[in-house]
């Protein structure tokens, strides 16, 4: 018999500390939540200060049954759910349902699955903060309130299966907001002149600045043209040259919505594959002969603020590999987000010692890189800033200024290991001039004017998307990942090239919501709820008293909705084909992931077809059909013939109405990370990649 039972909540996770306890210790996996509020009813009494009804989760009696005949044997149950308010839930209903008396020492929290950490924590158990529970449970009941009335109305109103949900409402605000700006935007003309100078044999590029000292912006061609009416002859004098020394300084390391963002632009993940894979690197993998280890601290966490150890390790690390010139030399004061709860440190690899390379036997392709991305984060958060030389010239000719920029990196510092990314996906390269002085003359090579139009604001990728409701205050991190996840599954928005799109459905559901529950969409006050979570998390507040404030004027919306809201019919859209079994009419439909094509005779035919689009292309198998586009069941786009499944051909390139001059192949256009690149899927052949 074991002295002790430790419950977490994955049994990987169990795996790892089993192993650091010792044979005193038997650790079991709650796998999750035991209790939660029903999913038949709403589960929340409003009559009677919103007490919530909870019942044992319908598959989780066996693991119940298991818990409590361990804990019945052990002389001390410690329960060590995550370090957040939905582990401290977990660990509450635990007590509840194993009759454990939460108010003494039996919870037990830690940042990092390592055998150091785990040993310490252990040795300062505490009793289960309510403060934490409450926030919890705060946060559930409201957005239960919300929910299970909301829904049912857009059930019964416009279809089955619609949901709606305080942060997920005002993230498909967002996107149809974006699209709305998008559609408005004109396009205004404006222009550039770019010239490339001489100066011996050397070149370099500067670009029109203005007039007589003057900036002057370029509107229309005659505004060009007068500009380079005036330059006289080919010679431009060196006005001045200005040489600074710039320094940049690293990221911070990760928090739970910046590693989505990186982890989106430099490794292509989704915001959920991103947390799944974080997960398996906290809860430990197999290392070899080292066992299971945790190999990255919590990834929910809105801090970033690092241990005293970490950063002693870290500095020791970097001033054995690099040196010390390399190491921070002084710990950087971090700007705290005023939002951020700062309950644990951010998102940094247990120990900088396992350096990426050393565990790549151990990890799969997906680990390995998020591991990579954060562990080289964290490092370079910790180095010492890169430091530029820049240099500006001034160049003229009559009254007529061009200005060319340069910089160099003297020094590499945290470079050496990262650089964030951007959303441009530009890299910042050394743009090098030559040695320019003062009253130099340098002469003109070319001079080029280009016509350009203002772009509309982009529309949202994930990572955007992730950015702008953290800069809102709106959700926390534990929730953007199922949050996209939900917006996507209900068919209010669609992916295009990895952007999001609103749907009819999505734009229909958020005006019915803007016109009889505004506060649902209103950023400030989503905003300030989750402030007021904060502030029962605080021990500020009464749970109670936020969602009865809320509540009160929710219930009389409610009401009026029931009966001023007219139902919303989406009309079917004629195909402009008949059905190949029964003859009638083809017409678009709405479906969980945007429209395809059915019968209109439903129930009686149920022949339904995709949306397919053509692209001008002969299929090159059987050369009877022609290749259209078509999407997976993950999204994904593919070629095919449309004469399937007569002809099978299949393509995840486009493939090109022309043929490969070495083989007589058909040629496809294959995307890389910048631009595409013809080539040819038969033989060697391959064209200059184009951006």
């Amino acid at each position: 018999m074991s002295d002790y039972l430790v419950i977490v909540e994955s049994p990987a996770k169990a795996k790892t500390i089993e192993r650091y306890l010792g044979k005193k210790y038997k650790v079991k996996a709650s796998m999750g939540h035991l209790r939660d509020l029903p999913k038949s009813q709403m589960g929340v009494d409003v009559e009677h200060n919103f007490e919530p009804k909870y019942i044992t989760i319908r598959g989780k009696g066996p693991v119940l049954k298991e818990l409590k005949t361990a804990a019945k044997k052990a002389k001390k149950v410690f329960l060590a759910a995550d370090p957040d308010r939905e582990g401290e839930a977990i660990a509450w209903h635990l007590a509840h349902s194993l009759n454990l008396d939460g108010s003494t020492d039996c919870r037990v929290v830690f940042n990092e699955i390592t055998k150091d950490a785990i040993k310490e924590s252990f040795k300062h158990p505490r009793p289960i903060n309510m403060d934490l529970v409450d926030a919890q449970q705060a946060r559930r009941v409201l957005d239960r309130l919300v929910g299970y009335n909301i829904s049912p109305l857009l059930w019964k109103k416009v279809k089955k299966g619609l949901s709606a949900g305080r942060v997920q409402s005002i993230a498909v605000r967002l996107i149809i907001e974006r699209e709305n700006e998008i559609k408005e935007f004109k396009p205004e003309e404006y222009w550039t002149i770019q010239s490339t100078f001489l100066k011996g044999k050397e070149t370099f590029e500067a670009n029109f600045y203005g007039v007589d000292g003057n900036k002057v912006d370029l509107k229309t061609k005659q505004d060009v043209e007068k500009v380079l009416k005036r330059i006289k002859e080919n010679t431009f004098s060196i006005d001045s040259v200005t040489k600074k020394e710039r320094k940049r300084n690293p990221a911070v390391p990760f928090i739970t919505s910046s590693l989505q963002q990186e982890a989106a632009r430099k490794l292509n993940f989704r915001a959920k594959k991103t947390m799944m894979i974080a997960q398996q690197l906290y809860e430990g993998l197999d290392l070899g002969k080292e066992g299971t280890v945790g190999l990255i601290t919590y990834m929910r966490t809105d801090s970033t603020r690092i241990s005293d150890t970490a950063q002693g390790e870290a500095f020791s690390y970097i001033t054995n590999k690099f040196g010390e010139e390399y190491a921070a030399q002084e710990k950087r004061k971090e700007k705290k987000n005023a939002n951020a709860q700062d309950a644990h440190e951010a998102i940094r690899p247990s120990s900088t010692l396992r350096s990426p390379d050393t565990l790549k036997e151990y990890l799969s392709r997906d680990q390995y890189r998020l591991y990579k991305l954060i562990w080289e984060r964290f490092v370079a958060s910790q180095m010492a800033p890169a430091i530029l030389d820049t240099m500006t010239v001034e160049l003229s000719n009559n009254g007529v200024n061009f200005r060319a920029n340069g910089s160099k990196v003297k020094f590499p510092g945290f470079m050496k290991v990262y650089v964030e990314g951007n959303d441009d996906q530009t890299e910042e390269k050394d743009s090098l001039l030559p040695d320019l002085r003062e009253g130099d003359a340098v002469l003109k090579k070319d001079i080029e004017p280009k016509q350009h139009f203002t772009q509309p604001p982009p529309r949202y990728t994930e990572a955007r998307l992730v950015r702008t409701l953290e800069e809102l205050g709106i959700g926390r991190p534990s929730t953007y990942a199922p949050t996209l996840d939900t917006i996507q599954k209900r068919g209010y928005v669609a992916l295009d090239n990895k952007r999001f799109v609103p749907t009819e459905l999505g734009e229909i559901v958020i005006e019915l919501i803007l016109e009889f529950f505004p506060e649902i969409l209103n950023v400030e006050f989503t905003a300030k709820m989750e402030h007021d979570l904060d502030e029962i998390e605080d021990g500020k507040i009464a749970w109670a008293k936020i969602i009865d404030n809320f509540y009160s004027d929710f219930e009389k919306r409610l009401e009026k909705a029931e009966k001023e809201m007219k139902e919303v019919e989406i009309k079917d859209e004629p195909a402009g084909i008949d059905c190949e079994e029964c003859g009638h009419p083809l017409v678009y439909k709405m479906g969980r992931y945007g429209k395809f094509m059915a019968c209109s005779n439903f129930p009686e035919c149920r022949v339904t077809k995709p949306i397919v689009k053509e692209i001008g292309v002969k299929c090159p198998k059987c050369e009877e059909g022609n290749v259209v586009e078509r999407k997976s069941k993950k999204r994904r786009i593919f070629y095919g013939c449309d004469r399937y499944p007569e002809c099978d051909f299949l393509s995840w390139d486009k493939p090109l109405p022309r043929n490969c001059p070495v083989c007589s192949s058909y040629l496809v256009e294959k995307k890389l990370k910048k631009g595409v690149q013809v080539q040819c899927p038969n033989c060697d052949y391959k064209e200059s990649q184009q951006t």
